[in-house]
């Protein structure tokens, strides 16, 4: 299944998975740190999603109280809120 998120206090706009199975089979960010958010997409592929909001909830950047890992973090729980 393909899910859109729209993250929330961070530079990127718009968050692409593919989830199967409970597994994230790929993820796509539109704009923020371009090579941090390729590099965070191949450790988190194939990874359960479970594991991939315990790894990355609450990973702040500098001040802010958020982080894109932490953002990809939200928008999985609101993917298993929807999905059930």
């Amino acid at each position: 299944m393909n899910y859109i998120y729209r993250p929330q206090g961070v530079c990127s706009r718009e968050f692409h998975f593919e989830i199967e199975d409970g597994k994230v089979l790929s993820f796509e960010a539109v704009g923020g740190c371009n090579g941090n958010l390729k590099g965070i997409g191949r450790l988190i592929q194939g990874r359960d999603v479970q594991e991939v909001i315990e790894d990355l909830n609450g990973v702040t950047c500098g001040p802010k109280p958020t982080s894109c890992p932490d953002q990809i973090a939200k928008a999985l729980e609101a993917y298993c809120k929807e999905n059930g």
